[in-house]
């Protein structure tokens, strides 16, 4: 029996092939991982950050993980983020996906991952979306503070698994990246749009509220913006001060993740020396075990993890090999026996 692994590259266009128009599907995968990684059985170590001392605002991250139950596949994302691209016409951050089998430990594929990550960001943001607000009432109005890609996912992801809004709120520091996005709100979904000359402006008239920029820092220091207790998407996780996440309710995605790398969380920690501000995790919520209250600010926070990268990956590898479509490397692995070819 021949048992000879086989490697296989998925391009981009593929990757965009299966998941385009699957968001309640891709929803649905997230919110299994998300089970499954709660009920511990998922493997995801810490997230390794590669800088560079020449250019401290670009890193590059690997994220290893291995994720049972039905999914079953092992892996690691390996994604760039370069904030001068934007600059030069491209896109701020690339990927790779590399996924390898359960029994053999033999990589498999290697897929363009810059679409998985902004689609699992995405369900992860519109699914915490749901949850959180199951208790509080659906939001009506919702500001994006950064209008990049992921702000772009985020609002096709809420707006194709069933929200609408009466107004879309927008706000970022380059004037042509805000009416850029104004136009494709306009053009995909309708409705009220607005423009914010500033982000205290935007909070304060919205009801859901989701950061997707590239601070480095937290540039939001006044818990007053946040009064009228908005449910806050925080997924770039350094936008808020410790002052505005110890004014809240906070919910991460994984307590351990987040409270590192002096995300907004992790520095709020290092102001209290304790997690007592941390009310649980998603999974705490989807179990019923946290219920978070409406009288105060609510933000989930997630760090992204890679087990929910996988359960995509695997899922558009799963389809590309149903579809007979798997671009296989032939002899990509060229030295398979122990003692030398024969």
């Amino acid at each position: 029996m021949d048992v000879t692994p086989a490697f296989a590259v998925i391009s981009g266009a593929q990757v965009h092939q299966v998941l385009q128009g699957r968001e309640k599907h891709v929803l649905e995968l997230i919110e299994a991982a998300y089970r499954v990684h709660g009920e511990g059985d998922t493997v995801n170590p810490p997230s390794y950050f590669l800088r560079f001392p020449e250019d401290p605002a670009s890193r590059i991250i690997a994220l290893p993980a291995s994720v049972g139950g039905e999914i079953g596949v092992h892996g690691v994302k390996w994604i760039s983020s370069f904030p001068a691209n934007v600059a030069e016409g491209l896109p701020r951050a690339s990927a790779v996906l590399i996924l390898n089998d359960q029994r053999t430990g033999y990589p498999i594929a290697c897929l363009e991952s810059s679409i998985v990550s902004a689609v699992r960001t995405a369900a992860s943001a519109a699914l915490a979306a749901d949850w959180l607000s199951r208790d509080r009432g659906r939001p009506t109005r919702v500001g994006f503070v950064g209008t990049g890609l992921i702000a772009r996912y985020i609002h096709t992801y809420l707006h194709t698994t069933g929200w609408s809004f009466d107004e879309v709120g927008i706000h970022d520091l380059s004037a042509d990246s805000a009416r850029g996005f104004q136009s494709y709100v306009d053009e995909t979904a309708g409705g009220t749009t607005k423009v914010h000359d500033t982000a205290e402006s935007l909070v304060r008239e919205s009801d859901l509220v989701v950061f997707a920029t590239i601070a480095g820092t937290p540039h939001v220091t006044d818990p007053a913006w946040f009064e009228h207790n908005p449910l806050v998407l925080h997924v770039s996780l350094r936008d808020l001060s410790p002052e505005v996440i110890l004014a809240s309710t906070n919910v991460v995605d994984d307590v351990e993740h987040c409270l590192k790398a002096n995300t907004s969380p992790h520095l709020a920690e290092q102001v209290t020396g304790n997690r007592d501000f941390l009310a649980g995790t998603l999974y705490d919520v989807m179990t019923g075990a946290v219920r978070p209250p409406a009288d105060k600010p609510l933000v989930f926070s997630p760090f992204g993890l890679g087990v929910l990268d996988l359960a995509v990956g695997k899922h558009v590898y799963d389809e590309v090999s149903r579809a007979g479509d798997l671009a296989v490397v032939d002899d990509f692995f060229y030295d398979l026996h122990r003692y030398g070819k024969r």
